[in-house]
This record gives C-alpha cells, sequence and structure tokens, in this order.
C-alpha cells in the first residue's frame, strides 16, 4: 500500500468513520484507562480494513499510527453495529 493521504483517507472513510470514531465511547469497558501527557492533542480518527485482523489505523493530524490490538477491534467492530 502506497503513503497514506489523509485526505484521500477522509475522503472514503466519510461518515463511517465518524460513526466508528463515535462507536469507541459507546462500548463497555472492562478496566478504566486514563490519558497520560503523551496522549493525542487533535482528532483521531480510527480505520479498521481487515475485520479479521487486530490491525487499526489511526489517523492523528497528518500522520498515520498503526496499532495491533483484536479486543479493541471488537470493540469498535460492536460499538459500529448499532444498539
Amino acid at each position: 500500500m502506497g503513503e497514506p493521504s489523509r485526505r484521500k483517507f477522509l475522503a472514503v472513510a466519510g461518515a463511517g468513520a465518524t460513526a466508528g470514531t463515535v462507536g469507541l465511547v459507546a462500548g463497555p469497558v472492562a478496566a478504566e484507562t486514563r490519558r497520560t501527557s503523551k496522549s493525542a492533542k487533535e482528532g483521531v480518527v480510527a480505520h479498521i480494513a481487515d475485520h479479521d485482523s487486530s490491525e487499526i489505523s489511526l489517523m492523528v493530524g497528518d500522520r498515520e499510527v498503526i496499532v495491533h490490538d483484536r479486543d479493541l477491534v471488537n470493540r469498535i467492530l460492536n460499538a459500529a453495529g448499532g444498539q
């Protein structure tokens, strides 16, 4: 895959990415997690390209961060599935 483009990503993701991001807040949380001084200070958009993997692409400002977290993928997909 080529260099990620924030504009291309946002154009393709549109409202779906927003719904998935909002869904992050709605899911149940097993343990409370607190932000640290290193937490993102900009908007963050999460993208899951392969629902069977543990990989999440986070678009933070003008950069992309890849995270591997199967539990987080499942929580986002469950939240995005509706209530």
